[in-house]
């Protein structure tokens, strides 16, 4: 079996990103206008800086500093949750693909199936394609 080609044909798996994406695409954009905010605020820093009082060019900064650390904060949060996520994701659809690989092999009398490190193999002992197909019922 072909795991990698389960995760990249099955809809299944394609599925699953699609929620995924859905689900984290607030969260994203959220992030993007964040980071635009902040360089904006850089940009017009820079810009302005030079003829700005020192107290007002401080709280300028602080305040870009501080947008800083709160978009590295949501950042990190947002990667940790999606791949978090991902893994829940990946987690149940293995569980499901070990179950039907187990059927699969039982109907087709098949002694061992083998995941990793084959270097060859008669294509009709793949059976990649028919676990995909049950992954899609």
């Amino acid at each position: 079996v072909a795991i990698e080609r389960l995760y990249a044909d099955s809809k299944a798996a394609k599925a699953a990103d699609a929620r995924i994406a859905a689900e984290f695409s607030g969260r994203k954009k959220a992030n993007q206008e964040m980071f635009a905010r902040l360089k904006a605020l850089s940009e017009k820093l820079d810009a302005d800086g030079p003829h700005l009082a020192e107290p007002e060019r401080l709280r300028r900064r602080r305040e870009v500093l501080d947008l800083d650390k709160e978009v590295q904060r949501k950042e990190a949060a947002f990667h940790d949750d999606l791949v978090q996520r991902k893994s829940e994701e990946q987690a149940v659809f293995a569980a499901k693909a070990h179950t039907l690989i187990g059927q699969v092999a039982q109907q087709e009398k098949i002694d061992i199936v083998l995941f990793r490190d084959v270097l060859w193999a008669r294509p009709d002992n793949d059976i990649t394609d028919k676990i995909i197909k049950q992954l899609d019922l």
